[in-house]
């Protein structure tokens, strides 16, 4: 099991950027295959980004292709999800997860954050 802690929320308007941070607790944070999930009210819980244990390949869902870089910097532990060109509909609490298999990219995470609000304004 790993904990996980998202930073970096809060208010921008649209075109802007923000960057979120997910520090992970643990030694073995290099071992996990690492994701992005948002969740807006009224709609289902939506996959964003996802980064390979060593950072070698990452993936995208198409609504943040070119606007958003997931990266991670495993001496710190830590995911990023740099977010740029935010637009209204990119408002949600935005979830990082962890996870060892990697069958999928977009789903059988079993480690979960607390979430962190990103609120566009237009």
């Amino acid at each position: 099991q790993v904990q996980l802690v998202e930073s970096g929320g809060g208010l921008v308007q649209a075109g802007g950027s923000l960057r979120l941070s997910c520090a992970a607790s643990g030694r073995t944070f290099s071992t996990y295959f690492m994701g992005w999930f948002r969740l807006a009210p009224g709609k289902a819980r939506e996959f964003v980004a996802a980064i390979s244990s060593n950072g070698s390949s990452t993936y995208y869902a198409g609504s943040v292709k070119d606007r958003f870089a997931i990266s991670r910097d495993n001496n710190k532990n830590t995911v990023y999800l740099q977010m740029n060109s935010l637009r209204p509909e990119d408002s949600a609490v935005y979830y990082c997860a962890a996870k060892r298999t990697v069958n999928t990219v977009t789903a059988d995470y079993n480690n979960w954050g607390q979430g962190t609000q990103v609120t566009v304004s237009s």
